[in-house]
């Protein structure tokens, strides 16, 4: 297995616990009313995830399995996108801790599992 690839693997794996904790502090910056440092977090998660998803693919092409559903992410993205429009940030805090935190606790179990 080539460096790259080895880096790659590393790399996500370190990466999945933080974005399920940092979805947890953007719910907790949302519900506090600290909008400003929310959304540049949640610019910071919507370039994680980009990442991780490039990741997987990239991993995917060298027959590594890598069990993150990529449609699943797109739509949360589509939904705090959909939340922050309307400036709904209760509905997008509860997104972040309810739906996208426990989604990445998941696949980052599925992934230790593996390893």
């Amino acid at each position: 297995m080539t460096e790259i690839l080895m880096d790659t693997i590393q790399s996500f794996n370190e990466y999945l616990p933080r974005v399920a904790l940092g979805s947890r502090e953007i719910a907790e910056s949302l519900r506090s009313d600290q909008i400003a440092s929310a959304l540049k977090m949640i610019l910071d998660f919507s370039e994680g995830v980009t990442w991780l998803v490039e990741a997987s693919e990239l991993l995917k092409l060298n027959d590594i399995t890598v069990d993150i559903k990529i449609e699943k992410v797109q739509e949360f993205l589509q939904e705090i996108n959909a939340g922050l429009e309307m400036q709904d940030y209760v509905l997008v805090a509860d997104m972040f801790e309810y739906e996208i935190a426990p989604f990445f606790v998941e696949v980052e179990l599925i992934e230790a599992q593996k390893n």
